[in-house]
């Protein structure tokens, strides 16, 4: 009965593991990929100009066919990879960098929210391919208007989030510092800022996909190189598609991994924000 008892509880925690949803989505979505990409071989049109089949996919990962005068498709990805995830970067460290500092001043002068935060809001509700054209038109310079779209992108998730974490403190700590005749600069040193590491984090979490999807699709509208600019090329059959296919699932991964290194900086910046481990738990 133990034994029989355990292996079902075994088999309960595999089924509710989430590796084991996550892999049954995944191989759901490959079932269903390569079937639609069945259906299309028997179209008039190849799967090569529509739908390749996983496996083709990865096959031109690894092919020395020149797509272009003198590069292979993967030689294609990368170049143009370095183009866009570099503005993004660059974007998402000056997007998170003015969010932080302005998460400060609001917290510190309740006018400045006032007169602030309701345009931050109206940013945000403008659509990102309706916003680069009027980035492009101030600036003059394609790069740079690549950088701010990533920037104003990051700003507004890192500042709403990292303002709530100074929001979220107990008026009993405040107390306490006061107690103590702790000045401004010690309070936000010693609490204030501490306390919103978690929050500034959840708003890294959110922005970092999101600056590596906005300089992707601002890409496509302005030309000058970069992921956006192949991914049109490659739709447009000036190349091979499998660019763009490999241009989807590398933008895909990047966002996903991007997320991931927010998680590990944040492990490592704040390890005392880790979940505790249950009791009796294994050691």
């Amino acid at each position: 009965m133990t034994k029989t008892a355990d292996k079902k509880s075994i088999g309960k925690r595999i089924a509710e593991s989430p590796h084991t949803v996550t892999l049954v989505w995944l191989l759901g979505l490959i079932i269903i990929w390569e079937a639609g990409a069945t259906v299309v071989s028997f179209t008039k049109r190849t799967p090569e100009n529509v739908l390749p089949h996983l496996y083709q996919i990865l096959a031109s990962v690894f092919s020395l066919k020149k797509v272009t005068a003198t590069q292979t498709a993967v030689q294609v990805v990368l170049i143009n990879a370095g183009i866009t995830l570099g503005r993004a970067v660059i974007g998402f460290a000056i997007g998170a960098a003015v969010g932080y500092i302005l998460a400060l001043f609001m917290r510190r002068f309740m006018a400045i929210e006032k007169i602030v935060f309701p345009y931050l809001m109206l940013i945000q509700m403008i659509p990102i391919l309706g916003m680069a054209p009027i980035v492009l038109a101030i600036s003059h310079d394609i790069d740079k208007s690549r950088i701010i779209i990533a920037a104003i992108l990051t700003f507004y998730p890192v500042a709403v989030n990292t303002l709530a974490g100074f929001k979220a403190v107990e008026a009993e700590k405040f107390e306490l510092f006061h107690s103590y005749a702790a000045t401004t600069p010690q309070i936000y040193c010693k609490m204030m800022i501490p306390a919103s590491i978690p929050y500034l984090f959840t708003g890294l979490k959110i922005s970092a996909p999101m600056a590596v999807t906005a300089s992707i699709l601002v890409d496509t509208l302005q030309g000058g190189g970069g992921l956006g600019c192949m991914l049109s090329q490659s739709l447009k059959h000036a190349m091979s598609i499998y660019v763009f296919w490999q241009i989807v699932f590398f933008s895909a991964f990047v966002g996903i991994l991007s997320y991931y290194l927010m998680v590990l900086l944040e492990k490592v910046v704040s390890p005392g924000n880790r979940p505790a481990k249950k009791a009796g738990g294994s050691k």
